[in-house]
């Protein structure tokens, strides 16, 4: 599976962005996930979503303001990025994985698209 994010970009404190990430493949028979990496940091855990969509799971830090979200037909996951926060300046990478990621780990996962990267100002 290749997986190709975009959609990353400046923005201030506050602001939206929303980023795509398409797959190479049939994305409707695995988990999808949303990773970042901030400068100096390992990368953390952000969303993930399954086959169905019907269940999600946020980390902590992003609760209440990111929502994710796919469309099967076209092969994309969604994660919209609503009052984002200096805090939130990384790179963004899409995730997927065939078994649901009960421990949060990235070694769940099977594959990483490359990063796409989301700078927020104050």
């Amino acid at each position: 599976v290749q997986l190709q994010a975009s959609g990353g970009g400046s923005v201030q404190a506050g602001g939206s962005l929303r980023l795509s990430c398409v797959g190479s493949e049939e994305l409707g028979v695995i988990v999808m996930g949303w990773w970042h990496q901030a400068p100096g940091k390992e990368r953390e855990f952000v969303a993930h979503i399954s086959r169905s969509g019907r269940r999600i799971e946020y980390g902590d830090s992003v609760q209440g303001r990111f929502t994710i979200s796919r469309y099967n037909g076209e092969n994309t996951v969604y994660l919209q990025m609503n009052n984002l926060k200096p805090e939130d300046t990384a790179v963004y990478y899409c995730a997927s994985a065939t078994v649901w990621p009960e421990r949060r780990s990235e070694d769940e996962y099977e594959y990483f698209g490359q990063g796409t990267l989301v700078t927020v100002s104050s």
